[in-house]
């Protein structure tokens, strides 16, 4: 009776070691074919972009049909369900087979922290942001882990929301799960990345202060510091990219956009996104050197009928300044702008043109004081329905001038703008410019995992 006793007590150690070494070959596979696709750059040239996708589904079909050799008849260990549906989830696209199998490994073993994360990311895929949100929620409870926390943070800047308030402080925590994921982890390049994404996000919820956005560059650049594949992702260069725009470096925007563009040419936006600022910048420098194309005899008219009035409270010592004393400012012609902000000083000129993207953001148009070059003028957080007239007459109180020398693929360009925050900083024929022209950029990522 003993002997039997101790033959399945040793046929149950057997299965069990069986079980645990098929485990660790499965999760040795799984790594691997993962690490194909992270390092993928580290073995082909970006010429073979185009073929990445097809190259991670081969890879995936080859690693499963091993795994199957390998798990054998183990199909009801919860771990071994994980990393088939891990290794299904390999792919940017949503797969029904891996949410079956990932669903069932956390019923079997709910306190697997992994297959929580990869079955959140399979919700995420298919476009159900909520389910996703439960589970890495879900996981953390279980145990704090910087997969859980990159993942939460990602996915609560995708949640709907019924105001802006709520949006907002689902940015604000966005940035402290994604902070918490860098402290557990300093290394980890896509701690940082995602990091990146949240200041992103919190740049253009809070009104573009350049403080974020300082944070949003510095997270970014730790990212590629500390983690080599970081450079190989195009979504990295191209949130990048944006925020350059916005912060009027079209030259790293434009760079950023044609590398996010080589990483992934199956994915349209960067290339369009490159080819919509080249548009602009184009568009632009003609409109400048020709003055809004206004006839001379005409321009001379429009200059001739500005007039002190049309400083309205920024000629009369009843501008408020950013330090919130009310000040007396100095009329000085455009010419006499220095790079930065003009403190101190106040330009009146006229409209020549109005230039509008499709994005709709900055509202641009060209203003002309006297015989001298044509200074584009760059307005953001405006309505869609604010604008200037040509012949209209701007004042434009301690003005931001940016000078701007780009060359991309062997096109230069060369101007002068100034940089306006909101339309409630100008001055339109006199008149101050009412709250109801402000309104908020708002930006969007690709909607799949980070």
């Amino acid at each position: 009776m003993m002997a039997v006793e101790e033959e399945e007590v040793k046929e149950v150690l057997q299965k069990l070691q069986v079980q645990s070494i098929s485990s660790l070959l499965t999760e040795e596979l799984v790594d691997q074919l993962y690490s194909f696709r992270e390092c993928y750059f580290e073995t082909h040239s970006v010429e073979h972009a185009g073929r990445k996708q097809q190259d991670v589904r081969e890879e995936m079909e080859k690693t499963l049909q091993q795994m199957e050799e390998v798990v054998g008849s183990v199909q009801g260990n919860a771990q071994v369900l994980m990393l088939t549906g891990k290794a299904l989830n390999v792919t940017p696209n949503y797969s029904p087979k891996a949410e079956e199998l990932l669903s069932k490994a956390v019923k079997l073993e709910p306190k697997l922290v992994e297959a929580w994360n990869q079955l959140g990311e399979v919700y995420w895929k298919k476009g159900d942001v909520a389910a996703a949100h439960t589970c890495f929620s879900g996981a953390l409870t279980h145990c704090k882990n910087k997969v859980s926390l990159q993942n939460l943070s990602m996915v609560l800047r995708q949640l709907r929301t019924d105001s802006g308030d709520e949006h907002s402080r689902h940015v604000m925590d966005s940035v402290r799960q994604a902070k918490l994921a860098v402290q557990m982890d300093i290394l980890d390049g896509r701690s940082w990345y995602i990091l990146g994404n949240a200041y992103l996000s919190l740049y253009f919820n809070t009104g573009q202060n350049p403080k974020i956005s300082q944070q949003a560059l510095s997270a970014y650049a730790q990212a590629e510091k500390v983690d080599r594949t970081a450079s190989s992702n195009p979504d990295l260069h191209l949130n990048r990219a944006t925020l350059h725009k916005y912060e009027e470096n079209y030259g790293e925007a434009l760079e950023g956009f044609s590398r996010a563009a080589a990483l992934d040419p199956a994915w349209p936006e960067p290339r369009q996104r490159e080819q919509q600022l080249l548009d602009f910048l184009t568009r632009l420098t003609s409109l400048l050197e020709s003055k809004g194309k206004v006839k001379a005899k005409k321009l001379q008219s429009m200059l001739g009928n500005l007039r002190p009035a049309h400083l309205g409270p920024c000629g009369d010592g009843r501008y408020q300044s950013a330090s919130g004393q009310k000040v007396t400012l100095e009329r000085k012609p455009l010419s006499a702008l220095h790079p930065g902000v003009n403190s101190g000083a106040v330009v009146l000129g006229k409209v020549v043109f109005s230039l509008t993207t499709e994005e709709k953001v900055p509202f641009t148009f060209g203003l002309v004081d006297s015989d001298g070059p044509c200074y584009a003028v760059m307005v953001y957080n405006m309505v869609q329905s604010w604008g200037v007239l040509i012949g209209d007459s701007v004042a434009i109180p301690e003005p931001n001038l940016r000078l701007h020398r780009i060359q991309h693929k062997g096109k230069d360009y060369s101007f002068s703008s100034v940089r306006v925050e909101t339309p409630l900083l100008l001055v339109v024929n006199g008149k101050p410019q009412g709250s109801s022209s402000q309104a908020a950029a708002t930006v969007a990522s690709r909607p799949q995992c980070e």
